[in-house]
C-alpha cells in the first residue's frame, strides 16, 4: 500500500482575517494530500493573515477587491491543476475530507462535488443562518430544479473544465450559487457527499450577515433566474401587470356597459397601460428565452473545448470501492 500523490491538485482556500486558524488548516491539507499545492488568497486581512498561512507553507496571493466572489474568481484564473478542491480558512471543513470529495470526483467523472454539510439545515451556528439556508436551498430548487441540496456549501471539487469554463460574475458569498446555477444550467455531471461541519474555534468569527448577505444572495436568484430562464423572469413580472390591468380594468368596463359611459378616464389610462406593459415584457420574455438558449449553447460549447483532464490517482488499494454519491447529474428547471 502506498502513499496517494496529489501532484496534479490544488487547494483552494479564500481568506479574511483568519488568522486564528489558517495556519492550521494549511497544515492539515498538506497532511491529507501529499504533493498538492495550497494556496491562499487573503482578502485584506487586517490580522496577519496571511503570515500565518505562509509560515504554515502556503503559496500565499492577495486580492484587493473585497468579497469571496472576486477572490475565487482570480484564483480560478490563475491557478492552473487537473483538480481544485475549495475550503474556507476558517477550520470549519475537516481537511481529511478531501481526499473522499476527489475520490467521488474521479470515479464518477464528475465535474464538481459539493461536501453537504450535515445538519447545517437545523443549525448553522446561528438560527438566522439556519432559517436562510433552509429557505434559500427551497428556493434554489423551485427555481432551477433539484440539483443540489446545500447550494451554499464552501467545501467543493472541481475539475479542470468546471473552473475554466465558469465565468464567475459575482462579487461575494453568492458564488457558490452562482456555481451551482453554473452546473445545472449546462447540465454538468454533479454529485454530493455529506460531511461533518465544525464549528469555528475561539477567537475566529464569521464574515456574513445574515440580513445583508441574505439581500444580495436573493438578488442573485433574481439576476441568475433572469439570465438564465427569462421567459419564467418576465412572465411572471407580465402576469403582474395583467393582473393589475384587470384590477383597474373591471370596476371600469362594468360601468361602461350600465351607462355607455367611462366615468374613471385616468383610471382607464392606466390599466390599458399596464396591459401594454405586460404584452411588452411577455414579447421581451420570448425574445430573451431564445438568446439565453443560444448563449447557453455557447459556453456548452466552450466546455467541451477545454481539457477534460483528470489524473489517474493511486489511491494505495486497487481493491478499493469509491464512495457512492449522493446525486448525479444537475437537471435544469
Amino acid at each position: 500500500m502506498g502513499q496517494t500523490d496529489f501532484a496534479g491538485v490544488a487547494v483552494l482556500l479564500p481568506c479574511y482575517n483568519e488568522a486564528a486558524t489558517i495556519g492550521e488548516v494549511v497544515e492539515r491539507f498538506r497532511a491529507a494530500l501529499p504533493g498538492a499545492s495550497i494556496h491562499v488568497y487573503d482578502n485584506n486581512s487586517t490580522d496577519g493573515t496571511a503570515l500565518k498561512a505562509m509560515l504554515a507553507g502556503a503559496h500565499v496571493f492577495r486580492e484587493r477587491r473585497q468579497g469571496k466572489g472576486h477572490v475565487v474568481r482570480r484564483m480560478f484564473a490563475e491557478i492552473d491543476a487537473d483538480i481544485y478542491v475549495m475550503a474556507d480558512g476558517d477550520g470549519t471543513y475537516a481537511a481529511k475530507d478531501a481526499e473522499e470529495l476527489i475520490r467521488v470526483l474521479v470515479s464518477e467523472r464528475a465535474d464538481m462535488v459539493v461536501g453537504t454539510r450535515r445538519g447545517v439545515l437545523k443549525d448553522a451556528g446561528r438560527q438566522g443562518h439556519a432559517v436562510g439556508n433552509r429557505l434559500f436551498n427551497r428556493l434554489y430548487r423551485f427555481l432551477f430544479g433539484p440539483g443540489f441540496s446545500d447550494i451554499f456549501s464552501g467545501y467543493r471539487a472541481f475539475s479542470h473544465r468546471f473552473v475554466k469554463s465558469f465565468p464567475a460574475v459575482s462579487g461575494g458569498f453568492e458564488i457558490e450559487t452562482e456555481m451551482s446555477v453554473h452546473a445545472s444550467r449546462l447540465k454538468l455531471p454533479v454529485a454530493e457527499l455529506e460531511l461533518d461541519y465544525g464549528r469555528r474555534p475561539e477567537g475566529s468569527h464569521s464574515k456574513l450577515s445574515t440580513l445583508r448577505d441574505g439581500a444580495k444572495i436573493l438578488w442573485m436568484f433574481a439576476m441568475l433566474t433572469k439570465e438564465t430562464r427569462p421567459f419564467a423572469f418576465f412572465g411572471a413580472l407580465a402576469t403582474g401587470c395583467l393582473g393589475a390591468s384587470l384590477f383597474f380594468m373591471t370596476p371600469v368596463l362594468i360601468r361602461y356597459f350600465e351607462t355607455g359611459l367611462v366615468l374613471r378616464l385616468p383610471t382607464w389610462v392606466l390599466a390599458v397601460a399596464l396591459l401594454m406593459m405586460s404584452l411588452l415584457l411577455l414579447t421581451a420574455g420570448l425574445i430573451l428565452d431564445s438568446l439565453s438558449r443560444a448563449r447557453a449553447d455557447q459556453l456548452r460549447l466552450h466546455y467541451l473545448s477545454l481539457d477534460g483532464r483528470k489524473p489517474a490517482l493511486d489511491w494505495g488499494q486497487e481493491d478499493e470501492q469509491p464512495v457512492k454519491p449522493q446525486s448525479g447529474i444537475a437537471d435544469a428547471a
